[in-house]
């Protein structure tokens, strides 16, 4: 009992941590005037909290698995909004068909993938520096694709209508995040690759000795999370109808402090697809209350900020990171 406390110690804190939120968001929520109900609990405030973290809880599940190899993706949030802006062009002004714009969208986000992790494994150069250079150019390119502009789809035609209406209901965003997170547990932890993904990240050199294919684990978690963040970028875009060229700034930063309170550790080797459900659930119930409070914008990414140091501050103490 004792040991498994101790190999779970991080994923506790977090379940445990998740119930605090959870209870205080209850005690702190403002009550309905007219029936004396608890704003928070009610069913269609639960859903719409859930339908609007989709996007970046889908994309931490693949940064999870990067982080375990001890990386790091900056370009999600900018890959997120290329993906928005394709989807909006294919339906509106390309003419491509729901079917095609929705695999030019993921494969635009695989392609920003591929080009991070074939980058980082080939240069050998430091994550962080590939996928801040990978932002700041995807951002350029998504800005140059749309002019600038938002691309709306209301008017778009019966195809870009159906998608948004039928892309943006609960049960397609929540079932499918609900479908990636059970399809990547089993992956990290009953496959192959999830034991080469967490070894990698355990101990590089042990790794390299043991002859683990490391650049091609490398590139396809890079990869992995780059097709998730075009499906986000998808996602997002049915949800508002537009194809925004700012969609998704500083999302990354999200999506990193959903992966981080999750437990999975900055180090890599350590963490859990189980750990970021958790983590997204911890994120969406804090955001939620503060909204529900009427709280300043401003004073909740301060408070996000204060979350994610005590995160980090904890694993620390614990020699995680």
């Amino acid at each position: 009992m004792k040991s498994f406390l101790l190999r779970h110690r991080a994923l506790l804190q977090s379940v445990a941590g998740l119930m605090l939120i959870f209870i205080a968001a209850i005690v702190l929520s403002p009550t309905d005037l007219r029936t004396g109900d608890v704003l928070f609990l009610q069913a269609d405030n639960l859903t719409n909290m859930l339908r609007v973290t989709t996007p970046v809880a889908i994309i931490a599940l693949g940064m999870t698995l990067v982080i375990l190899t001890s990386g790091i993706d900056l370009s999600v949030g900018s890959t997120l909004a290329l993906a928005s802006v394709v989807t909006a062009l294919g339906l509106s002004q390309w003419h491509l068909g729901i079917p095609a714009t929705l695999a030019l969208a993921l494969l635009a986000g695989t392609l920003v993938g591929l080009l991070n992790g074939g980058l980082i494994a080939m240069l050998r150069v430091q994550p962080f520096v590939i996928t801040l250079a990978s932002m700041i150019g995807v951002r350029g390119l998504t800005r140059s694709l749309s002019n600038n502009e938002n691309i709306g789809l209301r008017t778009a035609g019966e195809q870009a209508v159906w998608f948004a209406e039928t892309f943006s209901q609960k049960s397609v965003m929540i079932g499918l995040f609900v479908t990636l997170a059970i399809l990547f547990s089993l992956l990290l932890w009953g496959t192959v690759f999830g034991r080469y993904v967490r070894a990698l990240g355990d101990n590089l050199k042990a790794s390299v000795y043991a002859g683990l294919p490391i650049q091609r684990v490398q590139i396809a978690v890079y990869a992995i999370t780059g097709l998730l963040a075009g499906l986000a970028g998808v996602l997002t875009c049915a949800r508002t109808t537009t194809g925004n060229p700012n969609d998704g700034i500083a999302s990354e930063l999200d999506v990193i402090a959903v992966v981080v309170i999750g437990g999975t550790s900055l180090a890599g080797g350590r963490g859990s697809i189980l750990g970021t459900v958790i983590g997204a659930l911890i994120i969406a119930v804090l955001t939620n209350i503060l909204g529900l409070r009427n709280v300043d914008a401003n004073m909740q990414l301060m408070l996000k900020a204060v979350i994610i140091v005590l995160a980090v501050t904890l694993q620390h103490r614990q020699g995680s990171i």
